[in-house]
């Protein structure tokens, strides 16, 4: 038993990393972090400023604000990578010439794009649902972009970031990581309004694909953008269900009496809650795998560390003798 947890685990990996520490961290830092925005969100200035953009609608105003609520998770996260031992995750942030650059917030940005309008063409062209066109306001469609990446980073950097690295620094399994990390993010959202299984198996493949990014790529920003993509085009393009949430903006409009399930909508939670969300979402992770056929991870950032550290006790094991 001892060599097979040897063989599993790292000597990198510190106390705080094993799998149900490292989790309850992540959710602390989600909660503790959407709590900090709230605050900074209630303060009078951005108060006056969600007004301001809104026009003085205050549902729009109260809406935009929530989805900027998770800048207090990226402050909370920044000043935990700023801990000595956590530098290299804050390094995961930085630009690079692999996946961190224009080319992958680009690429991301249209795997979630493409993706997600897939699902809703079909589901106009199947009739599940109808759209009609709400209006175009350049500032709040501007603005409400900005707020979704906001929103949908904070959760990458909390998952796929944080979380990924801590397991990472721990385990040596990557399988096992990614099938951790995206369990944890499935159930995060298990309490959004409408969740079912089906809907938690989309929001896990999702999970699956940032980590994938970060792992063929070393690249979190394709994973903020594909993130960020997804819930933009269709909630805020197409006024369909975020995770069970309606935006009060967006450029097109649904029509909720005639809308009904079917192969890639479901009602209550939108094009996340279907079984064909699901299946174009396990393509793209095949495809993903496929392209990527033969390669392993693109930086495992903990390598050094390993490798210092065995040396370390190798040396202390011959001095002893």
């Amino acid at each position: 038993m001892k060599e097979l947890i040897k063989k599993f685990t790292r000597i990198t990996g510190r106390t705080s990393d094993f799998l149900v520490l490292a989790t309850f961290l992540a959710f602390i830092i989600a909660v503790g972090g959407g709590y900090l925005g709230e605050i900074i969100n209630g303060l009078p200035f951005m108060q006056s400023l969600g007004l301001l953009i809104a026009k003085g609608n205050e549902e729009i105003s109260a809406f935009l604000l929530r989805y900027c609520s998770n800048i207090g998770v990226w402050i909370v996260c920044i000043l935990i990578f700023l801990i000595s031992y956590n530098r290299p995750m804050m390094e995961r942030l930085y630009p690079n010439q692999i996946g961190n650059n224009l080319k992958g917030l680009l690429i991301g940005f249209l795997m979630g794009f493409v993706s997600n309008a897939i699902c809703v063409l079909i589901s106009v062209l199947k009739h599940d649902i109808r759209l009609s066109f709400a209006g175009f306001d350049p500032l709040l469609f501007i603005c409400f972009m900005l707020a979704v990446l906001i929103q949908s980073s904070g959760e990458e950097l909390v998952m796929r970031l944080y979380l990924y690295q801590k397991l990472r620094r721990r385990y040596t399994n990557v399988i096992f990581i990614i099938i951790a990390v995206s369990f944890v993010f499935m159930f995060m959202h298990a309490g959004n309004p409408g969740f079912t299984i089906v809907a938690g198996s989309q929001i896990f493949l999702s999970s699956v694909i940032g980590c994938l990014l970060v792992y063929y790529y070393d690249s979190i920003w394709m994973a903020f953008t594909h993130h960020m993509a997804w819930n933009f085009t269709q909630s805020i393009i197409f006024g369909l269900p975020n995770s069970g949430k309606v935006s009060a903006y967006s450029l097109f409009a649904l029509d909720e009496a005639s809308a009904r399930n079917g192969l890639l909508y479901n009602v209550d939670f939108g094009v996340e809650g279907s079984i064909g969300s699901s299946l174009v979402l396990l393509v793209m992770v095949f495809v993903i795998i496929y392209i990527n056929r033969g390669k392993t991870e693109r930086n495992d950032i903990w390598a050094d560390l390993e490798r210092a550290q065995l040396l370390k006790a190798e040396q202390n094991g011959n001095d002893a003798v």
